[in-house]
């Protein structure tokens, strides 16, 4: 029995991700559709499987290559006996075999992805930072049939199937560590060049799920189940200039031969802003560039490839991308004129970050969408200014009591849902899928937490996550509208709001600060990125409310006068605690987490 559609009432015909990509490559045998960097100093594995080899760690495969690999994954995958079972499935169930992603940036993470989907195995993300609880925690709900990984982190593989029973396929890949591998575990390579390149007999559907489990920015990863077909009629953008979907297999090959786009993939892929903008570019048929550094932002290493490779559009997640790219750009001077488009999500910009960009880049065009693992994108808004969104297609405003779609000028706080091409629902969580999954007047919408209101002119403005909304002394006070300030005001880097509790307010308000470096006003990405990918604990000294900041910041006075010039007065955080360690998640979101553990730590004010 195939999966139920997302919307039955108007489900259009669809194509599936493997079988574009494979009529792609066949129009487009040589064309370059994948560069990445190789930095390290034993690239013994490259010699054999086909790269080009063009100096300075660069690195580049065709589109036939690229095919080719991925159809030798899925011999593999399929010569183990996993794919699709013809059975019964609800909306939170799969019934698929899973294959775990546990890697950097790199070729093999997307070769994974287009490797799955042609042996019909639900591809999904790992977060690589995570320690061997937390991957227990995660391959228990999974349960994947096989893993792709770094060899650096079997330690953690072997600890978590050890605690969960699992004996999946384990195919490592050599990244220059020489981590002993467990004898059952086979090289990535090895077994890809003792596979087929030719096609799989295996008939793709757009009904094949696409598993992507959220970064747990405000409770424990869960796996959205998307069919192939609504993640690239909505995230991956597989629609015409009117919105219009593109169902015509034809007519999708017609499109991608025609760009000349290249799209410069920051963000890690393990998470949904990186995997949607690459295999969004490539069903566009966009050639996909990594850069040199795939730990972490390193916003000099990002702009020279940029600036080498030619790129026309580089996605950016929040202030965590645009502020460091914004003090290189001052720093040092880009050839950027092929750059049309910057493309932010998950993450917000600060209004002035964002006009500093607009005006060292002024011929490219700054588009904000914001969306969720579950909704894909549902409004957008383009410029510098920071004026209310327009509604993607099937993105509705619900009331307050989500009994129905407002009407434009309804003076009602409601919730921001979607329609459409929506996933189905969360992997083994039949609660949390009908509570965030509804129906109205036969529409199946997405509900994912924000609140919003829709305008009298049609445009929504979005208040933020109820999940961080904070009730103080009567009033409800949105966490990111207060973080938006913060993050605006001179000296703070970056910020959260969170709310503890207080026998005056009942619960108060405090923020928690990176200051920017003395003389700057930005922060280094570099040294962030670096504290973050150590794995270390969020540090640094920590003011309670009566700091006068870190290193001879700014002060608590002064920030509070920052915020009142454009908050009311319970919108200012009673307290300041500052840290020198990062407040993202690897994938740009707010780490809240680690900002309750630093105001748990500081006491009362």
């Amino acid at each position: 029995m195939p999966h139920p559609t997302s919307n039955p009432q108007a489900e259009p015909p669809q194509l599936d991700l493997a079988s574009l990509l494979e009529a792609i490559a066949k129009a487009l045998p040589e064309r370059e559709c994948l560069v990445w960097h190789d930095t390290r100093e034993d690239n013994r594995h490259n010699v054999r499987d086909g790269v080009r080899r063009d100096g300075g760690g660069r690195r580049a495969r065709s589109w036939g290559e690229m095919v080719g690999r991925s159809r030798r994954l899925a011999h593999v995958l399929h010569a183990r006996g996993m794919g699709w079972r013809d059975r019964p499935a609800e909306p939170w169930e799969s019934p698929h075999d899973h294959l775990a992603l546990l890697l950097h940036n790199g070729p093999e993470y997307l070769e994974g992805l287009v490797g799955a989907h042609m042996a019909r195995v639900a591809p999904f993300n790992v977060n690589y930072r995570y320690t061997g609880d937390e991957l227990a925690q995660l391959f228990g709900d999974a349960r994947p049939s096989a893993v792709i990984y770094h060899a650096r982190y079997v330690p953690r593989i072997i600890e978590a199937l050890e605690r969960t029973g699992l004996q999946p396929l384990l195919l490592s890949v050599d990244d220059g560590s020489e981590t002993p591998q467990p004898p059952d575990a086979r090289a990535y390579e090895e077994a890809l060049a003792a596979a087929s390149d030719e096609p799989l007999d295996v008939v793709p559907s757009p009904s094949d799920l696409h598993i992507l489990y959220t970064g747990g920015t405000t409770g424990l990863p869960k796996g959205v189940l998307w069919r192939i077909g609504d993640l690239m009629l909505g995230p991956l953008g597989l629609r015409r200039r009117d919105h219009t979907a593109i169902t015509d297999l034809d007519e999708a090959v017609a499109r991608a031969v025609r760009s000349d786009a290249r799209v410069l993939v920051g963000p890690p892929l393990m998470h949904g802003a990186g995997t949607w903008s690459a295999l969004g570019g490539w069903c566009g048929g966009a050639c996909v560039v990594l850069p040199a550094r795939v730990d972490g932002l390193d916003a000099a290493d990002l702009l020279a490839v940029a600036e080498r490779e030619k790129i026309t559009r580089i996605p950016l997640v929040g202030d965590a991308f645009a502020r460091p790219i914004a003090a290189e750009l001052e720093r040092r001077r880009y050839d950027l004129s092929s750059v049309r488009s910057l493309l932010n999500s998950a993450a917000a910009i600060s209004p002035g970050v964002k006009k500093r960009l607009v005006e060292l880049l002024p011929h490219a065009r700054i588009t904000d969408v914001l969306g969720s693992s579950e909704t894909g994108l549902q409004v957008a808004r383009q410029g510098a200014e920071d004026r209310p969104f327009a509604a993607t297609p099937g993105a509705v405003v619900l009331s307050a009591d989500r009994s129905r779609a407002l009407s434009p000028g309804e003076d009602e706080l409601g919730w921001l849902a979607k329609g459409g091409s929506i996933p189905l629902g969360y992997l083994n969580d039949p609660d949390k899928t009908a509570a965030t999954f509804v129906t109205l007047d036969g529409t199946r919408v997405v509900v994912a937490g924000d609140r919003a209101r829709l305008l009298p002119d049609g445009t929504v403005q979005v208040h933020g996550r109820e999940a961080t909304t904070i009730n103080t002394g009567g009033e409800k006070v949105f966490a990111e509208e207060v973080e938006t300030v913060l993050r605006g005001l001179p000296g703070v880097a970056d910020a959260l709001v969170i709310g503890r509790p207080s026998e005056r307010w009942g619960t108060e308000i405090v923020a928690v600060l990176r200051p920017a470096k003395p003389n700057t006003g930005v922060s280094d990405s570099r040294d962030a990125d670096a504290s973050d990918a150590r794995g270390g604990d969020v540090a640094g000294r920590q003011g309670g409310g009566v700091s006068d900041g870190l290193d001879g910041g700014v002060s608590d006075g002064e920030l509070r006068d920052g915020c009142a010039e454009h908050l009311a007065r319970y919108k200012i955080p009673k307290a300041f605690v500052r840290t020198s360690g990062s407040l993202r998640l690897p994938n740009g979101k707010a780490d809240y987490a680690a900002a309750r553990r630093l105001v748990d730590g500081s006491g009362p004010s």
